[in-house]
C-alpha cells in the first residue's frame, strides 16, 4: 500500500520521507509525488530529509527525486543512507548525507512517534516546550507535553493536544477534516485554525487559565471546557 511504501513524519528540521527499500523506484517516487500533490498545505515550503536506508540509488535516480521535489517548491536538504552508491550520488548532487540512523533533528527522549491502536492513526509526541521559530508538521496527530510559545507553529492533519499553555499558532485538520480538535490546558493561541475555519484568542488577559477544547460546530469554531 502507498502508506507502507512512502512514510512521512515531522522532524526538527522539516519532514522526514522514508521510501521503501525494495519497491520499484519510479513507482514509489510516483506515490510520493501523489502524496505531495494531495497534501499541498502540509508540505508547503518544507525542507525534506529522505531516508533511503541501504537502497543503492544512482545519481540519475536521486537527481530525478530532487527535481520532483523542486518542481513542487520543496528542497531536498539531507539524504540518509547506508549505501556507498547513494552517498556518492548525493555528493555529486551537492546534497548533505548522513547514516540512515540516527535521524538528524530527532531527540529520542523528547520526540517520538505513536500510533493509535484503535484506528491506526499515526502522530508525533514532543516532550518539551516549543519555542518561537519552531514549526512542527504531522501527517497525523500532534501531542505536546509542554507549552507552545508565541512564534511557534503546529500543523497537523489530525488533532492537536497541548498538555500546557498554548500561545502559538496551530492548524488542525489541515486537509479539511472538520472533525479535528485542538485541546490545551491553557488556550490562548495567537491563531487557531481547524480545517478552513480560523479564530484568535480573546484580548482579556485577566481570564483564569483552564483546560479547553476547540472544535467546529454549526460551521464555526467553538471553545468549551475540556474534561480530561
Amino acid at each position: 500500500m502507498q502508506e507502507q511504501r512512502v512514510a512521512i513524519k515531522g522532524i526538527k528540521d522539516g519532514l522526514l520521507v522514508s521510501l521503501s527499500p525494495t519497491d520499484e523506484w519510479q513507482s514509489i517516487t510516483a506515490d510520493l509525488a501523489a502524496r505531495i500533490d494531495q497534501q499541498n498545505a502540509f508540505f508547503a515550503g518544507a525542507r525534506i530529509t529522505v531516508d533511503l536506508g541501504e537502497r543503492p540509488v544512482p545519481k540519475h535516480e536521486l537527481g530525478s527525486l530532487k527535481a520532483l521535489l523542486e518542481r513542487r517548491g520543496l528542497m531536498l536538504s539531507v539524504v540518509l543512507s547506508d549505501s556507498e552508491t547513494t552517498i556518492e550520488a548525493a555528493h555529486a548532487l551537492d546534497l548533505k548525507t548522513t547514516s540512515a540512523s540516527p535521524i538528524p533533528g530527532r531527540e529520542e527522549d523528547e520526540e517520538t512517534e505513536f500510533s493509535s491502536e484503535e484506528d491506526g492513526t499515526v502522530g508525533v509526541m514532543i516532550k518539551r516546550t516549543l519555542r518561537a521559530g519552531r514549526t512542527v508538521k504531522s501527517a497525523g496527530h500532534v501531542v505536546i507535553l509542554g507549552d507552545v510559545n508565541p512564534g511557534a507553529e503546529i500543523m497537523a492533519v489530525g488533532d492537536i493536544i497541548v498538555w500546557g499553555r498554548l500561545r502559538g499558532t496551530v492548524h488542525a485538520g489541515i486537509e479539511g477534516d472538520e472533525s479535528a480538535i485542538v485541546c490545551a490546558l491553557d488556550m490562548m493561541p495567537t491563531q487557531l485554525r481547524i480545517a478552513g475555519h480560523i479564530t484568535t484568542s480573546p484580548t482579556d488577559k485577566r481570564r483564569q487559565p483552564k483546560p479547553e477544547l476547540a472544535s467546529i460546530r454549526s460551521g464555526q469554531i467553538v471553545v468549551e471546557p475540556w474534561a480530561y
